[in-house]
């Protein structure tokens, strides 16, 4: 069985960040790439940019929306498509309950903000104070909690870069099952998620 030590070792191991294009690690599979020099998913919401309707058509679908932000040439995020994105289980749960959202850091296409603003791509990032990619913005599903609100001051969690398998899928079962209006605290939320699986003699089948 694996220590405790050991499980909140990895539970508090820090995400990778990138500002930038550099080495990338290992891929485990071909990624397709757009246009733009971003890594895309067939599966991710195709969208008229308005984030208010975005968020409603999730929730009629009893799914979360979340907005995804990459750049061309950033390494990690080519490892969170071709490693994390390709883990059926990974991706199996996230197209049943996200409506995902892609936006270029860079990027110059027209978005609406929940509180009727419009910006292009790159000033809706620097108005929601994204750093890194990948970076994913995460909302509440109901959409009277989010209007007329900065998507900034909207979202009840954030992934700032990449986060290894295991730690993403925590992710978006913390998101989705609600716990961050309980526990606000992603990294408390997952010690007792391993506390858990420890408790149960379980071991993580995704790392």
């Amino acid at each position: 069985m694996t220590s405790r030590r050991t499980f909140l070792k990895l539970a508090l191991a820090a995400p990778a960040l990138t500002a930038a294009a550099g080495t990338p690690g290992a891929a485990k599979a071909a990624a397709q790439v757009g246009d733009n020099g971003l890594h895309v998913q067939p599966w991710f919401l195709d969208s008229f940019m308005y984030l208010q309707e975005d968020l409603a058509s999730a929730a009629a679908n009893s799914k979360n929306l979340a907005v995804l932000f990459e750049q061309r040439a950033c390494p990690y995020c080519r490892e969170m498509h071709q490693v994390n994105l390709a883990n059926e289980k990974i991706t199996n749960y996230v197209r049943k309950n996200f409506d995902i959202l892609q936006l270029d850091m860079w990027g110059n296409r027209k978005v609406t903000d929940f509180d009727g603003k419009e910006y292009d791509e790159k000033d809706l990032a620097r108005a929601w104070r994204v750093q890194f990619t990948p970076t994913i913005v995460f909302f509440p599903r109901a959409p009277e909690a989010v209007k007329g609100k900065s998507g900034f001051y909207a979202e009840v969690a954030r992934m700032p870069g990449y986060f290894k398998p295991f730690h993403f899928i925590s992710m978006f079962e913390y998101v989705h099952e609600g716990a961050y209006a309980e526990e606000p605290s992603f990294q408390r939320y997952l010690q007792a998620k391993f506390k858990r699986m420890e408790e149960r003699g379980e071991k993580p089948d995704i790392w």
